[in-house]
C-alpha cells in the first residue's frame, strides 16, 4: 500500500444498501470502517440507503447537491457475492425488479435521456491489483455488471451526477466468508487507493497547469 500524500481534503461519502441480512449485523463492516478511518484528512460519512427506487431519486441528488463531496462510494450487501467485487460501471436501462415499495420505475431506467452505461474513473482493475498483491487476505475481484437493481440504480445515479466520481463496491454477508472486521480492513484498503488514484490525477493537472 502506497503513503497517500494528500493535495487537498477529501469529503468521501459511504452510502450503503442491504438486501439480505439485518440492517444491525450487516453494518459491522461500516461500523469497522468508520473506527478504522481513511486518514487525517478525510472527512468519512456513512449512510444507509433504502432498497427504494423513489428515494434513491431524491437522496442521491440532494446529497451531492448539499455536500459536493470529491467522492461517493456505495457499498451494497449481496447474498451472492463471495468475494468483494469493484464494480467498474452503472447502467441506465434494465431495471424491471421490484423494490421494497412494491415500485419500479416506469421507463425502466435511472436517467431518462441519458447514456446506456456510465464508467467510473477510478482504475477498478488497477486497485484490485494493487489491494490484492497487499496481502490483505480478502479476495477482491472486477465486475462490469452490478445488477440491474437497486446497487445498480443508485450507481449509476450517482455517475451520471458526479461525471464518474463515484464508486461502487459489492460486499459478501458477514461470515460468508468474512467477518465484519475483514471486511472493514478491505473497505478502507479498497478507498485508500482510489483516493491515491484521484490524488495522481489531481497532481498531473496540476502539473500540466503549472507548465
Amino acid at each position: 500500500m502506497t503513503t497517500r500524500k494528500c493535495l487537498t481534503c477529501y469529503k468521501i461519502y459511504i452510502y450503503f444498501i442491504i438486501f439480505y441480512e439485518s440492517p444491525v449485523y450487516s453494518s459491522l463492516c461500516f461500523k469497522e470502517l468508520k473506527k478504522l478511518g481513511l486518514g487525517k484528512d478525510i472527512d468519512l460519512h456513512v449512510y444507509e440507503v433504502p432498497v427504494d427506487y423513489q428515494a434513491v431519486q431524491s437522496l442521491i441528488p440532494s446529497l451531492w447537491k448539499q455536500y459536493h463531496p470529491q467522492l461517493v462510494v456505495h457499498v451494497g450487501v449481496s447474498g451472492m457475492a463471495t468475494t468483494v467485487t469493484l464494480e467498474k460501471c452503472g447502467r441506465n436501462h434494465g431495471y424491471k425488479g421490484l423494490d421494497n415499495s412494491r415500485f419500479c420505475p416506469h421507463s425502466q431506467c435511472c436517467i431518462e435521456g441519458g447514456p446506456d452505461c456510465i464508467d467510473s474513473v477510478i482504475d477498478m482493475e488497477s486497485v484490485c491489483k494493487r489491494v490484492t498483491a497487499s496481502g490483505l487476505g480478502v479476495a477482491v475481484s472486477v465486475s462490469k455488471d452490478a445488477g440491474r437493481y437497486l446497487c445498480d440504480f443508485t450507481y449509476y445515479t450517482s455517475l451520471y451526477l458526479s461525471h464518474g466520481h463515484s464508486a461502487f463496491i459489492h460486499v459478501p454477508p458477514i461470515e460468508k466468508p468474512y467477518s465484519g472486521v475483514d471486511l472493514g480492513r478491505a473497505l478502507q484498503a479498497i478507498i485508500q487507493e482510489m483516493l491515491d488514484m484521484l490524488d495522481q490525477t489531481e497532481e498531473k493537472i496540476h502539473c500540466q497547469c503549472v507548465h
